[in-house]
């Protein structure tokens, strides 16, 4: 398949790449990118000397069979009704514009482990938040069997690379280095997706998400600590967690406490339960670029194409 990206320049555009040129049924063609149009890739990405000679375009024109956009958030519906982008291209679309049900239009919300079957018969999907998909992977089990029955407590940290390539104060090393913070509690963007994937399987859960989202300082990686009042004990729990993701190739269930390491470089996703006193408390990882952002896409692309779904996703950790 002939592939695009545009919007290539920024984290997540690189490592679409970089993806992208070992896939085994892929061929990228085009790079797209308004600010570094003419300059080959690998003077934006350096990682990705010797690994292609395109250069970048700003060209609306895209003559490929799948295109992944990687836009800023608010941009992908004005770029989709400007290029020309052919009616049986597929599109995968990395940003927050058509991810929630009044958005969508004929776009399928593209949580692999949700949404399996109507991804494999989609032509578009939207790309779920890296936040989103750590959280939401680590509820989608007990969703499934109508088992949250209270408010649902969350604190996740994510590494620099989760706030795009551009600089702000936030991100600068000065500021960043051996430094924590909080933003946006219990108001984070992906709340509203968190929400609808769990209300998609267990419609009448209506208590409180109280999520903490918090700035850490490291460059990639989400560790999210969620728990919730449940009766359920322990092996119960990680047995349904296990059966609910027995088909699932990049979800792995650990017998122990996780650290980020073991998922960066990766599109793995693994998750630690236990119980306390009447609560379950459930650790969830994954690398906010890959399994939170690009790896995901190309999950999804393996699926709408009915290829193997690790395809082009052989990733070892950095665990050291």
């Amino acid at each position: 398949m002939r592939a695009a990206v545009t919007g290539a320049a920024g984290y997540v555009g690189g490592e679409l790449i970089r993806l992208l040129i070992q896939h085994p049924h892929i061929e990228l063609v085009q790079v797209s990118s308004r600010s570094q149009a003419g300059l080959p890739v690998s003077e934006v990405h350096p990682d990705l000397l010797g690994w292609t000679d395109l250069t970048f375009t700003d060209s609306y024109v895209v003559d490929v069979d799948v295109l992944f956009i990687a836009m800023g958030h608010g941009k992908s519906e004005e770029y989709l009704e400007k290029a020309v982008v052919p009616s049986s291209c597929r599109v995968v679309d990395m940003s927050r514009d058509f991810r929630l049900i009044d958005d969508a239009g004929d776009f399928v919300y593209g949580l692999c482990e949700l949404n399996r079957d109507q991804i494999k018969t989609a032509l578009r999907i939207a790309n779920p938040g890296c936040f989103a998909t750590c959280i939401q992977l680590g509820l989608l089990p007990m969703a499934s069997a109508k088992k949250l029955n209270s408010e649902i407590h969350v604190t996740a940290i994510t590494g620099s690379t989760g706030a795009g390539q551009k600089s702000v104060n936030t991100t600068h090393f000065s500021w960043r280095n051996n430094n924590v913070s909080i933003y946006k509690p219990f108001t984070h963007q992906h709340l509203g997706e968190i929400r609808q994937s769990i209300v998609q399987l267990q419609p009448s859960y209506g208590e409180a998400i109280n999520f903490i989202p918090m700035r850490g300082d490291f460059t990639r990686g989400i560790f999210a600590s969620i728990y919730f009042k449940s009766e359920m004990g322990q092996d119960e729990a990680i047995a349904m967690y296990e059966d609910y993701y027995r088909s699932s190739p990049f979800v792995h269930i650990s017998p122990n406490p996780l650290s980020v390491k073991e998922v960066v470089n990766t599109n793995n996703a693994k998750l630690n339960i236990t119980t306390h006193q009447g609560k379950i408390r459930i650790e969830s990882i994954i690398d906010n670029l890959l399994k939170g952002a690009a790896g995901q896409a190309i999950q999804n692309l393996n699926l709408m194409m009915g290829w193997e779904e690790k395809s082009g996703l052989q990733l070892k950790g950095s665990a050291f």
